[in-house]
């Protein structure tokens, strides 16, 4: 199933956390927070204002963002766990330092 989100609403996929930390502790399920950031997997055309225009979103999907503790609301598609919510609940979009290499084998 596929869902396009309307007007200025986003689907947005969590993040998963690391499941051990620097001092070697692991964290059980049951104990972590759910994480405040994730990727844009779909996002709507945009925000309609009271003239009629259409305002383009400033995200995409791809987008790395941080948004809120408590922001949007839980769905399920297909047994997969996601976000719906508005760009005004997004904190910011997280971007990758220019000229820092990735370490993913090419």
């Amino acid at each position: 199933m596929e869902l396009r989100p309307l007007y200025d609403r986003i689907l947005v996929k969590r993040t998963e956390e690391k499941e051990q930390v620097k001092g070697g502790i692991i964290i059980p399920d049951t104990a972590k927070e759910k994480p405040q950031s994730g990727v844009v997997v779909a996002a709507g055309k945009g925000k309609r204002l009271e003239s009629g225009q259409l305002v383009p979103l400033d995200v995409k999907a791809g987008d790395h963002i941080l948004f809120a503790k408590y922001s949007g609301s839980e769905v399920k598609i297909d047994g997969a766990e996601f976000l719906i919510m508005r760009e005004d609940e997004i904190l910011g979009i997280i971007e990758e330092a220019s000229g820092k290499k990735s370490s993913k084998a090419a």
